[in-house]
């Protein structure tokens, strides 16, 4: 074990790991890359179907339902069914990401209008304010700290499965963990992994800051 976590610290602190279009740099590029796009794509899905749903308080099954279906969902078996349907490229993979990504945002907005104060809709109703300008000016502002929990969590979800890519031959961190399992290469197969850890951590301790930042008048 020594040994292999000598050889792991060689490995990540070597100039050629990080450079070339195999290096650490390139791969952590795309990686970021397949994460933030299939995040902004499920955003533009899951936002408006929470929002939505908690406006109108219709459909809250659905909402509550999603987040089983999020963890339940078999990843890998959604990117070689699509991979099947839609033949080699990227589809497969963001399909699967987004589809991962969706409930934890969904479920989150949802959570978030429902902690509303029913008061505070009424008296902004009672001002004679229209369905839309409650949604945007009221609710919207209130619900945005959980909201924007259920993004980081989508986020840190995608950044931590977006290792699949490498699957079906593409990009991304995950292609140390492929190739070395093929290679049986244990140092570089446990280096994607520490890369992948490091990289969500990273991000979700970056997110909670902002977070933080940005509401800290809230909890004050």
């Amino acid at each position: 074990m020594y040994e292999l976590l000598k050889n792991l610290g060689t490995w990540l602190t070597s100039g050629a790991s990080w450079s070339g279009s195999d290096g650490i740099t390139h791969r952590l590029a795309e990686h970021l890359q397949y994460s933030l796009l299939a995040t902004l794509i499920a955003a533009a899905i899951g936002l408006p179907i929470g929002l939505l749903i908690g406006h109108t308080g219709k459909g809250a099954f659905l909402a509550i339902n999603l987040s089983s279906f999020g963890r339940a969902l078999p990843t890998v078996g959604l990117v070689v069914l699509v991979f099947l349907a839609g033949g080699l490229s990227m589809l497969p993979v963001y399909v699967a990401l987004v589809a991962l990504a969706v409930p934890a945002i969904v479920t989150n907005t949802y959570a978030g209008m429902t902690a509303v104060d029913p008061d505070v809709r009424d008296a902004a109703r009672g001002q004679g304010m229209r369905g839309h300008q409650v949604l945007f000016q009221v609710e919207l502002p209130l619900a945005l700290p959980l909201i924007m929990t259920g993004l980081r969590l989508a986020l840190i979800q995608v950044v931590a499965t977006a290792t699949i890519a490498a699957y079906v031959s593409f990009g991304g961190l995950g292609r140390y963990v492929f190739d070395g399992l093929a290679q049986r290469d244990l140092v570089q197969v446990l280096g994607g992994a520490v890369l992948v850890a490091v990289v969500a951590v990273a991000l979700d301790l970056l997110l909670s800051g902002l977070q933080r930042l940005l509401f800290r008048h809230r909890t004050a």
